[in-house]
Order: structure tokens, then C-alpha cells, then sequence
């Protein structure tokens, strides 16, 4: 019977999941992030299609309100997405510890969480979105747009609350496929209805935001279906949806730090859009272009991090820091290449890819020279995830929300004082960006060569 049993579980593990405790680790770590990165891609693809859209078929004023409200929907959003992540840590230990009951009892348990942060967070998006978008002195012709897109965004958190949640605790077992092929089928959904709302029934800003609601209500409810029917873990019994205290505390200790690490970073973004705001349309629908393209470029280092998350939890749940080790330094590797790669790319190709979200031709010519500028940083910028990937995996919460408060001192700081410099001027808006990103990533380095992450145990 032991035997049946045993035979059982690594079947269900070579079907469903990826045991990253045996085995090479940059394979490991290429396999979980390439599927994650397509992933983030296309999820990335959502807000690139409404930006593509409304700024060519409604206006530059539009696309720069679905710009400003970019950062206040992530601020709502990054809750949400940091007790996720905390429910997914405490997944990926009791993975790696082998304990099957522990997994299925914190996925029980993450809904009731995840349901109440992400059912507030849209009531409190909703209501204080104008009040917010002044406060953020939004231009009066812009000022339309951004309310109602941020309404319609902020109102399906929901949605993104439960598509994170169901997501992160796949990757912590190791399955990149559902979320992966869900969001590609969501894109291309998301996609068609941004052409249809806007284009053809003229239903402007809204219609762009609608297409995105749609597509992560669909990216949801879908995952969850599809996770519950092939995945034995997903298939709880009624003692693992019993109401567990030890469980809470540690997703929300782990998860709520992260959290607000991730409303730090949205809370500085809002600050330095506020900035961006005062040098009129132009500038801002610039700086919406480059900060799309930068979504982009932030992908690849967003899935090596996820993935250095979940191999941190897994490996420390059996104890075997040294495989971390190994593991992080192949990771840095990997970021150093594609930073390089990326900035050549964009020194010699800047203006055609900004022009492909923009067609002012001031406009064009400011984002090409802002993304080399921030080009500059992409190598702190990608130690910034792998860093904070091994530091969140270990469960080192704490940390977390130190790096976000020095995003936001860095971002309003350094844009207050680089702005009014006269030989620097708006290009202290993305001089601010890189200069952030490289103070966070040295804190994140020293963070980790401290060690302290070694001896953490959930």
C-alpha cells in the first residue's frame, strides 16, 4: 500500500507540477520562467492593445488619462497581488517539505482572504477615483478618460484578485501551463474586444476597459475550472476549507508586507505621474509609451524572479540553502545578457517602437531618447526581481516593504529635485526611474549577501 501510494505522488508530481529540489538548475529555472514569461507578455498584451487602440483611434488626451491611471489600478491591484504571493510562499514550502495536507488547507484557506481584500479594494477604487485623480491635478481634458477608465478597472479587482490567487499557487507547485495557456486565449479575447468596443461600437475609454475587465474575469474563472478538474491538489475536501489562524497569520505576514511593498512602488508611480502631468499631453503620452514598452522589458526579469520565488520556497522547505545559492547566480547571468541585448536594441531601433504607440511626432522623439536613458539601469533593475525573488521565497517579508518605501522616496525625491535642475529638465522624469531602480537594487543585493534569508522557516 505504501508503495501505491508513493508511486501515486510522483506521478502526480511529474504530471502536474515540477519538483525543483532535484535536478539541474538553470533548467529548472528556464523551464518555469520562459511559459511565465510568455505569460506575462501576453498579459502585458492587455494593457499594450488598449494603449495601441485608444491612442491611434481615440486620442493622444485619451491615452494619456489610460496612462495616468496606469499606477492608481496597480495600487489597488498590489494588495491583492502581495497575499497571493504569500499564500503561494507557504504552498511552495509544504510542497518541497512533501506535506500534502499543508497545501491544500492554505489553498482552502486563500479564498477567504483574497475574497475579502479584492471585494475592498474595488469599492475603494470606485469611490475615491475622482477624488485620487484630482488630487493627482489630472488635466481638465484628460480628466474624463481617466475617471471612467479608472471606474471600470478599479471595479473588477475582483477578478484580478482571483486570477493572481489561483495563479501563484500553481507556479508554487511548479505549473507555469494552465496560467500560461489561459492568458494567451484571454489576450486574444481582450484584443478582439478592445477593436470591437472601441472601434466599432465607439464606445471610447470604456470600451478599452471593458475589453480588459472581460478578459480577466474570463482569465479567472477559466483557470480555476480547469486547475480544479486536472490538479489533485485543487481538489480540496470540506476539512481543508476550515477557517485556519496559523495559515492567516503567515500569508498575511508574508503577504502583506509584500503588498504594500507593491503599493509603495504604485504610490510612487502615482507621485511621479503627478510630475509628469504638469509638462502637459505631450510629454505624457511619451512617458505612457515608454512606461508600456518598459512593462515589456520587465517581463523577462518578472518571470526569473517568480521563478527564483518558487525555487526558494521549494528547496528551503527541504532545507538546502546551497542549491539557492547556485541557482541565483546562473539567474544574474541570465539577466546581465538580456539587459545588454535589450538596450542595443533600443539604441538602434528607439523611434520605430515608440511609434507604435504614438503618432505625435514630439512625442516620438522624446520616449526614443527617454528609453535610452533608462536602458541605462536595466541591469539593477533585473537584480531587483532575482534579489527580492529569493528574499520573498524565504518568506522575508519585511524586506519587502523596506524596498518599497525607498521606491517612493527615490521617485518623488529625485523627480522634485531633477526636474527643476534647467540643464536636466523632463528627462529628470525617467533619470528619477533609473536612479530608483539602481538604489533598489543595490539594497536588494546587500539585502541578500547578508544571509539572514538562509535560516528563515515558515
Amino acid at each position: 500500500m505504501n508503495t501505491f501510494l508513493k508511486r501515486k505522488k510522483k506521478s502526480i508530481k511529474a504530471s502536474y507540477v515540477a519538483d525543483m529540489t532535484k535536478g539541474n538548475e538553470t533548467e529548472h529555472l528556464v523551464r518555469f520562467s520562459v511559459p511565465l514569461l510568455i505569460g506575462n507578455v501576453f498579459q502585458q498584451f492587455y494593457n499594450i492593445s488598449n494603449s495601441m487602440v485608444v491612442g491611434k483611434h481615440i486620442g493622444d488626451d485619451a491615452l494619456a488619462g489610460v496612462g495616468t491611471v496606469s499606477g492608481l489600478t496597480f495600487l489597488f491591484f498590489s494588495m491583492c497581488i502581495g497575499l497571493a504571493i504569500g499564500v503561494g510562499i507557504i504552498v511552495a514550502h509544504a510542497f518541497g517539505a512533501g506535506d500534502n495536507n499543508q497545501i491544500k488547507k492554505a489553498i482552502g484557506n486563500s479564498i477567504y482572504i483574497l475574497g475579502a481584500v479584492g471585494s475592498l479594494m474595488s469599492i475603494l477604487g470606485v469611490v475615491f477615483a475622482k477624488p485620487i485623480l484630482t488630487f493627482m491635478d489630472t488635466p481638465e481634458d484628460v480628466m474624463p478618460y481617466a475617471l471612467t477608465y479608472m471606474r471600470i478597472m478599479c471595479g473588477g479587482t475582483i477578478f484580478v484578485a482571483a486570477y493572481n490567487g489561483i495563479s501563484t499557487i500553481l507556479r508554487s507547485l511548479g505549473d507555469t501551463k494552465i496560467p500560461l495557456i489561459v492568458l494567451m486565449i484571454a489576450s486574444l479575447i481582450n484584443a478582439v474586444l478592445d477593436i470591437v468596443f472601441v472601434t466599432k461600437l465607439e464606445m471610447g475609454v470604456a470600451g478599452a476597459a471593458l475589453a480588459t475587465v472581460s478578459s480577466q474575469a474570463f482569465s479567472a474563472i477559466v483557470s480555476i475550472l480547469i486547475a480544479v478538474r486536472i490538479n489533485p491538489y485543487l481538489r480540496l475536501k470540506k476539512e481543508h476549507y476550515k477557517f485556519d489562524k496559523t495559515i492567516f497569520i503567515q500569508s498575511a505576514k508574508i503577504g502583506i508586507p509584500i503588498g504594500l511593498q507593491n503599493s509603495m512602488i504604485a504610490i510612487s508611480i502615482v507621485a511621479l505621474q503627478r510630475v509628469v502631468n504638469s509638462f502637459g499631453p505631450v510629454t505624457m503620452a511619451a512617458f505612457t509609451a515608454v512606461s508600456r514598452i518598459e512593462q515589456l522589458i520587465q517581463g523577462p526579469f518578472n518571470s526569473m524572479g517568480s521563478a527564483m520565488s518558487t525555487f526558494t520556497g521549494q528547496n528551503l522547505g527541504i532545507g538546502d540553502v546551497d542549491r539557492v545559492k547556485t541557482a541565483f547566480k546562473k539567474a544574474t547571468k541570465l539577466i546581465l545578457g538580456f539587459s545588454i541585448c535589450a538596450y542595443i536594441i533600443f539604441l538602434i531601433g528607439g523611434e520605430w517602437v515608440i511609434g507604435r504607440f504614438v503618432s505625435n511626432p514630439e512625442s516620438v522623439a522624446m520616449g526614443a531618447k527617454a528609453l535610452r536613458i533608462t536602458g541605462l539601469f536595466y541591469i539593477p533593475l533585473g537584480l531587483i526581481y532575482i534579489s527580492r525573488g529569493v528574499l520573498n521565497g524565504a518568506g522575508d517579508g519585511r524586506f519587502a516593504l523596506i524596498t518599497g518605501i525607498v521606491e517612493v522616496i527615490g521617485r518623488v525625491g529625485f523627480s522634485m529635485l531633477f526636474v527643476q535642475i534647467p540643464a536636466i529638465g523632463v528627462w529628470g522624469l525617467w533619470g528619477t526611474t533609473g536612479l530608483t531602480w539602481f538604489i533598489t537594487g543595490v539594497a536588494g543585493i546587500l539585502r541578500y549577501k547578508q544571509g539572514k534569508w538562509k535560516t528563515m522557516k515558515l
